[in-house]
């Protein structure tokens, strides 16, 4: 199993968009979290996040085949790196794709100096982020009373 990222072209922002919202659609539903939660946003956040110079979108490819995203913000400013958001399309999940795809940005942008935000109630996300060096700040943001954003940093 190999993956490797591959950059977004502003010409597939639709298609990333469309991914986005399928691959968090399950979520959504679970949680209702309609202000923050990636399957809720219209396309035009998404093309205004592409724009942004220190934002990098990726597709996650496994052969010929996109299978998730991921984007890293990364100001070059001394500030922590970040992922936000991942995703992998629910018929790729559970193979460890995520995983590859953080370690290949880590690659690409460093190890170090990373931070990044999930569902505290999502534990498979809580233990793929532990088992990649990632350590909770403390930090815990509840959003309504289905679910907590837990923050994380990675030194």
């Amino acid at each position: 199993m190999s993956i490797e990222l591959k950059p977004v072209e502003c010409d597939d922002i639709e298609r990333v968009w469309k991914m986005q919202i399928e691959a968090f659609s399950d979520l959504l539903k679970k949680y209702q979290d309609y202000d923050i939660n990636p399957g809720a946003e219209n396309v035009d956040k998404v093309i205004a996040r592409f724009e942004q110079p220190w934002t990098k979108y990726y597709y996650i490819v496994n052969g010929d085949e996109n299978i998730g995203v991921i984007r890293v913000v990364d100001k070059k400013d001394g500030s922590r790196k970040r992922i936000s958001p991942v995703w992998i399309m629910p018929e790729h999940r559970n193979k460890g794709y995520a995983k590859q795809a953080i370690l290949e940005a880590e690659k690409i942008y460093g190890a170090d100096n990373w931070c990044l935000d999930t569902i505290l109630q999502e534990k498979g996300n809580l233990h793929l982020y532990e088992e990649l060096g990632y350590h909770q700040t403390g930090r815990i943001d509840k959003i309504n009373d289905r679910m907590d954003i837990v923050f994380y940093e990675k030194a």
